[in-house]
């Protein structure tokens, strides 16, 4: 029965303490003023094209690539916080490669939509005014 017990419990130290990286200011402050500034860019970048009344393809694509980055950056941040890559390496590289190919995937969907179609901020409107 002991030998059972055994089995189940963690031959791993509990106290260690964590292994920290070596500092970055591209994984650190640089990464995070990158964040701050395309989140504050999302703002006149979503609201220009309605209020000044004019849809260029320029707008249109920076909008586009805002919105992409954007929410790559943000799902990257869940990966990292709740996958951790020492409990769960293959689900980590996993989720990782899921979310680069995810992220080509509606990239080269907006191109298309953009060059092929009406375009993102015509679609808006259209969607605004059905």
């Amino acid at each position: 029965m002991s030998s059972a017990k055994e089995a189940l419990l963690t031959t791993l130290p509990v106290n260690d303490p964590a292994i920290l990286p070596p500092p970055s200011p591209t994984h650190g402050s640089y990464h995070w003023t990158f964040e701050r500034l395309l989140s504050g860019a999302l703002i006149p970048l979503t609201i220009a094209p309605f209020a000044a009344g004019s849809l260029h393809p320029a707008t249109d694509a920076a909008l586009g690539a805002a919105i992409l980055i954007h929410s790559h950056l943000g799902f990257q941040s869940i990966i990292i916080d709740y996958i951790p890559t020492g409990q769960h390496p293959l689900a980590r590289k996993i989720f990782w490669w899921s979310l680069r190919g995810a992220t080509l995937v509606v990239g080269i969907g907006l191109y298309e939509f953009e060059t092929n179609d009406v375009g993102l901020t015509e679609a808006i409107k259209r969607l605004w005014r059905a």
